[in-house]
């Protein structure tokens, strides 16, 4: 029989027509659920990358301008409007409540940050971060970088320290002066863990010392050459991406996933 014969046949296609489109509840709900997750990690980020940028900022101005006198700051001024800002001041160490941050590395080498208190003549007193120190042959016994004794005059710039970090129970019930033992280890060091300490105020800022060591401190080994911060933009904006793309590639599975759902199968 041949075509002719067969008037009312339908001429056949090898085109298949799309069905309508029809998303299941269950995987749009849950597209909708991680996009919102993905979207809001994104947004975190951001924001984070944000609050990093200013900080980047604030230090590159803050590096322009002069220091300023330590003394010459009144007691209630805004902190976080000189951090790093360049200071000077003149006063005396209190050598017995040095400690030593522990976990400081420096060219690959593991050491010590030796942190000092220093008594302004006004009687106010500020961390000092005198520089970093090697680890000895032993760490039972950590290195002895006393403090130059009398009236010192110190460089440094102004460094607002974390807060709510981890810290070990007998660390934060001790006083950290020298003994015997030598020098204190903590883990973190910020003022006002170190007031609940010692007992002893101190200024709301810690002081990272510049420039070359004095005459007295030299027979320490103490390194200064402070790099900037890095305060990790790049870091952030990498994860923004990241989850922004996960949002756009679940919209992406989802819609490719629900168009194959509703394509007819192919006459055979």
């Amino acid at each position: 029989m041949n075509d002719a014969a067969m008037p009312n046949q339908a001429p056949r296609s090898d085109s298949v027509p799309a069905g309508r489109f029809r998303p299941r509840a269950l995987p749009t709900l849950a597209t909708i659920a991680a996009v919102a997750i993905f979207v809001a990690a994104g947004l975190w980020q951001q924001s984070r990358m944000h609050e990093k940028e200013s900080l980047r900022a604030k230090y590159e101005a803050a590096s322009a301008l002069a220091p300023v006198a330590l003394a010459d700051l009144p007691a209630g001024v805004d902190w976080n409007s000189l951090r790093y800002r360049a200071v000077t001041m003149t006063g005396e160490y209190d050598a017995r409540r040095q400690i030593l941050q522990d976990n400081r590395v420096h060219d690959g080498r593991a050491g010590y940050h030796v942190i000092a208190p220093l008594v302004l003549a006004d009687g106010r007193a500020v961390l000092v971060n005198r520089g970093w120190t090697p680890q000895g042959a032993s760490r039972a016994e950590p290195p002895r970088v006393a403090p130059p004794a009398g009236i010192v005059t110190v460089r440094g710039r102004i460094v607002i320290p974390a807060k709510d970090t981890f810290q070990l129970a007998n660390e934060a019930a001790s006083d950290p002066a020298i003994g015997p033992a030598g020098d204190r280890v903590w883990q973190h060091v910020d003022p006002t863990r170190f007031h609940a300490a010692t007992g002893m105020a101190v200024l709301p800022v810690v002081i990272e010392a510049t420039g070359a060591p004095q005459a007295a401190e030299r027979d320490n080994v103490l390194v200064r050459d402070r790099a900037a911060p890095d305060f990790g933009v790049e870091k952030h904006e990498i994860y923004m991406v990241q989850w922004y793309t996960f949002a756009a590639l679940a919209i992406v599975l989802w819609s490719i996933f629900n168009l194959r759902r509703g394509r007819r199968p192919r006459d055979e």
